[in-house]
C-alpha cells in the first residue's frame, strides 16, 4: 500500500474518456470479455430472459397527475428509448388505457441522430400547455431542455422558446414568460463539483446572456438549485454547501431570505409549514428548550421559521429509538405522510395539522405492508389528499394503489389499480431476515431469498449484494432480472443492510463515514462468513455484487477480503480514492469518503483505496468490471485503471464497458439486457 495517493501512476492514460488510444484499450478488452461470456450455454437464455422482463406490455405504466391528466414515460419493444405519454384516469383504470405520445424519443433519436436519453419534464401550471422536457445525449447527467408545446405537439424554437445546452442544471418555470435557470455552463463558471453555482431568471425571448442572476453560491460549495412552487408564488433555493450540509433560502419580493436551520439538516417547505429531517440533535431555543435527537422530524409554520427559527413553535412528528428511521416524507395538500423503517421494515403514519396541533395516525395495518416495501408520493400536493402507493417485495410483484386519506386524519382506503404478474416462478421460495455480528459486535441485518428447503451443505451457488453509503436503506425489492437470472436456478440472493447506509437511520449512515469507513466492509465479510458458517454457501460458491459506492464496497473485497469470495462483479465503481475527487462528481463525495490531498485524511483513506491497497503477493477472486463510456457522474477510469492492473498481475479479470448509459450503465432495454446477462453468465460460470 503506497504512502500517499499515486505520484506516478502508469494506467493514469486510462481517465482520458475519449482518447483514441484509451477506446482502443477498451474495445479490445469489452469484445473480447462479450466473446467469452456469450458462448457460454446460460448467456442466450439470460439475455433472452431479462430483455423479455423488460420490455414486457404487461408492466404497471406509472404516471403523475397533472391537472385532468395523467402523465408517464414507458419503453418497449417498438420503442427502447421510450415516449411520454398521457391519459385520462377513466381510461387509465381500464385494462388496456389509451395514450396520446407527446415526444416520442426514439423518433427525435432518429431525426437528430443523436443517442437521446429521457431525463424529466416539468409542465406549466396553471395553463398546462407546455412542458420543459429534459434529455441526455446517452444518459449522462449533463442534460439538455428545450420547451413543448402540448397543444400543437411542436416544439417550442428559440428565441421565443426556452432551451438551455448540454450541461448539468435544469429550468424551472417561475410563469410562462420567465424561467429559473441552473447550468454549469454559467458564465460565472461551476462548482468544484461540476455543478451549477449560480440561479438566473431569464425572460422569454430575451438572450440568455441577459438572464438577471438571482443568486450565487461559492465555487467551493456542491450546487445550488432552484424550484418555484407555483400554486403559493413562492421560490426556494437550495444551496448544497456539501453533500451531507445545505441551506434553505426563501425568495420573496426579490428578497433571498434564509431559514436559520443547522446545515446538515434536511428542510421540506410545503404550503404554511416547513419540514426539517436531522441528521445531529438540535436545540433550536438552547438549554431552555427541547432537545430533539437525531434521525427526528420536525415541523414549524414558515412564517415563524423565517421571523426566527430558535423561537419558532417546532413539533417532533417522528423520534427514532434504535430500532427505527425516517425513509420519506411525501406532502399532499393538507397532511404529511412518512415512511419509516422498524428493524428494516417499512411502517406508514400520517400527520395532519388541526386547530389543536399536529394529529398523527399509524397507516400500516391499514396498508397490509408486511414484509415489503412501500413507496409513497403525492397524487397532487395542491388539491388533493390521495396518494400513490407502490408496493413489492423480493417475491411479491409490484402492485400500484390510490390510497384515499379520510378527511378527519383517521383512517386510509385503498383502491388497487394495477398489479404486475410473476416473472419468475417463486414456488418453493423463501424469505428471511437473518443476522450477523460484525467484529464491533454490531449486529447486522440482511435478507435471505432462496430454497426454503434449502440444504445447508456449503453447495449453493449464492450472491451477497450491498451498498452501505449516502444513507441509502435497501429493502425488499421484486427485481424479475435477479429472479430469472439466478432465484430460477435454485441459488440463493442476499441483500446486506451494512453501515453506511439508512438502514437504521443517521447513527448507522455514520458510523462508517470517512475514518469508520472500514466498518462496512466489516459489516459486510461478517455477513459472508456468516452464510458460509450457516452452511447456505461455501467460499468457492459465492460471488458479490456492487455498483457505484457498492463498487467501491465490493473492491474492497477484491483487495481486503479476497479469501472470502469466489467471485465479484464490481459495476460503475471507484476503486481510486487518490485521485476520485479530481474525477468528475468526485469533489462533492469528500463528505462520505474524506479528502486525499489532507495528508491526514490520506492515511485512513488510502486503507479502502482499492486502487492502492492492491497487494501483488494477494490472491485475488475472480472479477468482473464494467462500466460505462458516458458516464459523467463516476469516472470510467476507475475501472479501467482497475482491471489494468489485475491484468498487469495475471489475475482473473473480465472488463466491459458500454458506450453509452451514463452512470446507470445502459440506455434502452437491449443494452439492459446485455449489461445483466453478461455479469450474470460471469457468475454462473465462476460459482456454478
Amino acid at each position: 500500500m503506497s504512502d500517499a495517493p499515486m505520484q506516478t501512476d502508469p494506467y493514469r492514460w486510462l481517465e482520458e474518456v475519449e482518447s483514441e488510444q484509451a477506446l482502443d484499450w477498451v474495445r479490445e478488452r469489452s469484445s473480447a470479455s462479450e466473446q467469452a461470456l456469450q458462448a457460454t450455454s446460460r448467456y442466450p437464455q439470460l439475455h433472452a430472459g431479462i430483455q423479455d422482463a423488460l420490455e414486457a406490455s404487461d408492466r404497471i405504466p406509472l404516471v403523475s397527475q397533472v391537472g385532468d391528466h395523467l402523465y408517464g414515460f414507458w419503453t418497449d419493444a417498438e420503442h427502447p428509448r421510450g415516449v411520454w405519454r398521457r391519459t385520462t384516469w377513466e381510461s387509465y383504470r381500464s385494462t388496456d388505457p389509451s395514450w396520446e405520445v407527446l415526444v416520442d424519443v426514439d423518433a427525435l433519436a432518429r431525426d437528430e441522430d443523436v443517442p437521446w436519453v429521457w431525463q424529466g419534464a416539468s409542465i406549466l401550471r396553471p395553463t398546462l400547455d407546455r412542458a420543459l422536457v429534459q434529455l441526455s445525449r446517452g444518459g449522462s447527467d449533463a442534460g439538455t431542455t428545450r420547451e413543448l408545446d402540448l397543444g400543437t405537439g411542436d416544439w417550442v424554437p428559440a428565441p421565443e422558446g426556452f432551451t438551455k445546452g448540454e450541461a448539468k442544471g435544469r429550468l424551472a418555470w417561475r410563469d410562462r414568460d420567465h424561467v429559473y435557470l441552473t447550468t454549469a455552463a454559467d458564465p460565472l463558471g461551476a462548482t468544484r463539483s461540476g455543478y451549477p453555482r449560480a440561479a438566473r431568471l431569464w425572460r422569454r425571448g430575451t438572450p440568455v446572456e441577459q438572464a438577471e442572476v438571482v443568486h450565487t453560491v461559492p465555487e467551493a460549495d456542491l450546487g445550488l438549485f432552484a424550484h418555484h412552487d407555483q400554486q403559493q408564488d413562492r421560490t426556494v433555493l437550495r444551496r448544497a454547501l456539501a453533500f451531507y450540509r445545505e441551506q434553505t433560502l426563501v425568495l420573496s419580493g426579490g428578497v433571498v431570505r434564509p431559514l436559520e436551520l443547522p446545515d446538515s439538516a434536511d428542510s421540506s417547505v410545503h404550503g404554511d409549514h416547513v419540514a426539517v429531517r436531522l441528521r445531529h440533535a438540535w436545540s433550536p431555543a438552547g438549554e431552555d428548550g427541547p432537545d430533539f435527537p437525531a434521525g427526528s422530524l420536525v415541523v414549524a409554520p414558515l412564517a415563524q421559521v423565517l421571523d426566527d427559527a430558535a423561537g419558532a413553535a417546532w413539533t417532533p412528528l417522528f423520534v427514532p429509538d434504535e430500532r427505527t428511521a425516517l425513509v420519506d416524507l411525501t406532502w399532499t395538500a393538507t397532511q404529511l405522510v412518512t415512511t419509516t423503517l422498524s428493524d428494516v421494515r417499512h411502517t406508514v403514519q400520517a400527520h395532519r395539522w388541526t386547530e389543536d396541533g399536529w394529529r398523527s395516525t399509524d397507516l400500516t395495518d391499514a396498508l397490509d405492508i408486511g414484509l415489503r416495501t412501500v413507496g409513497v408520493a403525492a397524487v397532487d400536493d395542491d388539491d388533493s389528499d390521495d396518494l400513490w402507493l407502490v408496493t413489492t417485495g423480493f417475491l411479491d410483484p409490484m402492485t400500484l394503489s390510490l390510497a384515499h386519506l379520510d378527511d378527519a386524519g383517521d383512517g386510509v382506503r385503498v383502491e388497487q389499480l394495477k398489479a404486475a404478474p410473476a416473472r419468475f416462478d417463486a414456488a418453493g421460495m423463501a424469505v428471511t431476515q437473518e443476522w450477523a455480528v460484525s467484529q464491533d459486535g454490531t449486529r447486522v441485518p440482511y435478507w435471505q431469498v432462496g430454497p426454503a428447503d434449502l440444504p445447508l451443505d456449503g453447495t449453493t451457488p449464492t450472491v451477497l449484494h450491498g451498498y452501505g453509503g449516502f444513507e441509502h436503506a435497501l429493502t425488499p425489492a421484486y427485481d424479475p432480472i435477479v429472479g430469472r437470472s439466478w432465484l430460477a436456478h435454485g441459488h440463493v440472493h442476499v441483500v446486506a443492510g451494512i453501515r453506511g447506509g439508512g438502514e437504521f437511520g443517521p447513527r448507522w449512515h455514520q458510523a462508517a463515514l470517512q475514518e469508520q469507513r472500514h466498518r462496512a466492509y466489516e459489516d459486510f465479510v461478517s455477513v459472508a462468513r456468516d452464510l458460509v458458517g450457516r452452511g447456505v454457501t461455501s467460499v468457492p460458491h459465492l460471488g458479490t455484487t456492487g455498483r457505484s459506492n457498492g463498487g467501491l464496497l465490493v473492491g474492497n473485497m477484491i483487495t481486503g477480503y479476497p479469501e472470502d469470495f469466489g467471485a465479484v462483479v464490481c459495476q460503475v465503481p471507484l476503486l481510486d480514492m487518490g485521485r476520485y475527487h479530481h474525477l468528475l462528481a468526485g469533489a462533492s463525495w469528500m463528505a462520505e469518503y474524506g479528502d486525499p490531498d489532507d495528508p491526514e485524511q490520506w492515511e485512513w483513506l488510502r486503507t479502502f483505496s482499492p486502487y492502492q491497497r492492491f497487494d501483488p503477493d494477494r490472491p485475488t477472486p475472480a472479477v468482473y468490471l464494467a462500466t460505462s463510456t458516458r458516464d459523467d457522474r463516476v469516472h470510467p477510469g476507475h475501472a479501467r485503471k482497475m482491471a489494468a492492473l489485475l491484468e498487469e498481475h495475471g489475475r482473473d479479470v473480465t472488463y466491459w464497458e458500454n458506450t453509452e448509459g451514463g452512470h446507470g450503465g445502459a440506455s434502452t432495454a437491449a443494452q439492459w439486457a446485455t449489461w445483466h446477462a453478461l455479469a450474470w453468465a460471469f457468475l454462473h460460470e465462476r460459482l456454478a
